[in-house]
């Protein structure tokens, strides 16, 4: 599983990171790290506008995005 480390970073890095990761690695299932409730929202929006199935876990001070392709 490909992770990306977003945390930290302002809209839209996170989502340009994260749509990076998904071209880079096709059919691949992604963990998104967030430290934001916008980067956490824009993110799930891209996810799920690409047909990924998005899982969401609470995770110290963040969230973990579990991003599944092809689960539309």
């Amino acid at each position: 599983m490909v992770e990306v480390d977003v945390r930290g970073l302002s809209c839209p890095i996170p989502v340009v990171k994260t749509k990076k990761a998904m071209e880079q690695n096709p059919g691949q299932p992604l963990a998104v790290l967030t430290d934001n409730e916008t980067s956490k929202e824009n993110v799930s929006r891209l996810a799920g506008s690409r047909g990924y199935q998005i899982q969401v876990e609470k995770v110290g001070g963040g969230y973990r995005l579990l991003l599944t392709p092809g689960k539309n």
